[in-house]
């Protein structure tokens, strides 16, 4: 073995432990960057060469740079990101819905149903006072206020939702265009034997947030690139990187990709919680709404219709309500103008309550199944509340599996400290061993050289 060859192993040692170094001072100055995956130095005896009978070793090389990352945690995380979003904004966007129905209150809805059938029950017992007759039309006016305040505020919310779904849209549409120049750069970084460690950290950044948008899948082609569906549908790859637009389709928001393609199957994530609610749970909300008011306005002017005024000559065919529509409830402007046209009487005698009485008598009234004004509000409100519910303790659930999660990732893709100070001392001993030997080699050449002179 000749003087050169120590030189040359006491080289490979100096270099091989300098990148090893490298590779630890790296993992040090992330240990607190939640998206950095630990990266692991493999060293390994270099190529040997054989000479004169024997198999002479060169020393130590970099084998590989281990990127520590657990792949089927990173796919549970992603799984849960996308259930915990869906269902966080569920309860957010629910439970504005709940603020505005102010249940229970004193100035909720229900107890201004009551005080409208209440007022005309005070208005039976004296139909000719002018300031019962005024109290019930200040009763109809509360109503109609609220009713058209709860509309308000669905369409506030059905607002808010559009925003946060174009806003959803511009993070995942430039998310997918920096996956894609991602999956380029990979794709030459490894064409070049190299490791793109920290680019595939980015692009795995990248992907979690697109899980708390909408529900992903991620495989990898051959050459590294990461191929990503989004509600079912290719979203991006090494050559492509779709974007996403909310179109309006019949009164829905339907999701598209640049080629015209909708998101059928859009199953979770805040994108899956804004469209779904706008779609289907308002709608819902809204019917249910109307046929409140519906049976309220039908019910009132049903028997005001058949009744008398208090005018002179008496006036009949009277409604009480003039319309519900568009979100309005409107009082016939006759009754607002002139008290003495509520149609109170039954036959037309200034005495004679019998029509505010039977009026009063409604908010007991069953409709064709079976249930009462009260009994359909009731209904709504709780499926609001037990849907909010239900979103609120899901969200909760996935929360904490998510802190489970991340503390498992964290344990195994993320840096120690310690570790890493350990693996430095070790690494620095091998250096100064191998400057050593180095040393060493140098001063054999030099008494080599004495020697001979």
């Amino acid at each position: 073995m000749s003087l050169s060859r120590t030189f040359e192993i006491a080289q490979s040692g100096l270099s091989t432990y300098q990148e090893a170094l490298d590779v630890a001072s790296h993992n040090i100055a992330n240990a607190s960057n939640p998206d950095y995956s630990r990266q692991r130095t493999v060293i390994s005896a270099a190529p040997s060469t054989p000479s004169a009978n024997f198999i002479w070793g060169n020393g130590a090389q970099i084998q590989d740079i281990q990127r520590v990352r657990d792949t089927l945690t990173d796919q549970q995380i992603r799984d849960n990101n996308q259930k915990y979003s869906d269902n966080n904004q569920r309860n957010i966007m629910l439970g504005n819905i709940q603020t505005f129905f102010s249940e229970p209150s004193d100035n909720s809805l229900s107890n201004t149903i009551s005080a409208f059938y209440n007022s005309w029950q005070q208005l039976s017992v004296t139909p000719n006072s002018t300031s019962l007759r005024n109290n019930v039309i200040q009763a109809a006016q509360s109503l109609s206020n609220q009713v058209q305040n709860i509309n308000s505020g669905f369409d506030s919310i059905k607002s808010t939702l559009v925003n946060n779904i174009n806003s959803d849209l511009t993070t995942l549409n430039r998310d997918l265009k920096q996956i894609q120049t991602l999956n380029v750069q990979i794709y030459a970084a490894q064409n070049a034997g190299q490791q793109p460690n920290d680019m595939m950290d980015q692009r795995d950044k990248l992907i979690d947030e697109i899980s708390n948008l909408a529900n992903v899948n991620v495989t990898y082609d051959s050459g590294g690139a990461a191929v990503i569906t989004v509600g079912g549908i290719l979203a991006v790859d090494r050559t492509t990187a779709m974007q996403f637009s909310a179109n309006s389709v019949n009164g829905k928001i339907v999701l598209q990709n640049s080629n015209g393609t909708s998101l059928t199957n859009l199953t979770g994530g805040e994108l899956n919680a804004f469209t779904d609610i706008y779609n289907n749970k308002i709608p819902a909300y809204q019917s249910s709404f109307d046929k409140v008011i519906n049976q309220i306005m039908n019910g009132v002017n049903s028997l005001t219709s058949t009744g008398y005024t208090n005018t002179n000559p008496p006036q009949s065919g009277i409604d009480f309500f003039d319309s519900y529509s568009n979100g309005v409830l409107s009082i016939n402007q006759q009754v607002l103008n002139n008290p003495d046209m509520i149609a109170a009487s039954s036959d037309g005698t200034s005495g004679n309550g019998n029509i505010a009485s039977a009026v009063g008598t409604l908010i007991n009234q069953k409709d064709s199944s079976g249930n009462t004004v009260v009994d359909n509000y009731t209904t709504l409100i709780s499926q609001i509340g037990s849907e909010t519910q239900y979103a609120s303790n899901s969200a909760q659930s996935y929360q904490l599996l998510l802190n489970q999660l991340q503390t498992q990732k964290a344990s195994y893709s993320g840096v120690s400290v310690d570790e890493e100070m350990s693996n430095v001392l070790q690494y620095q001993k091998a250096y100064e061993a191998s400057a050593k030997m180095m040393t060493i080699a140098n001063q054999m050449l030099e008494d080599l050289i004495n020697i001979i002179q």
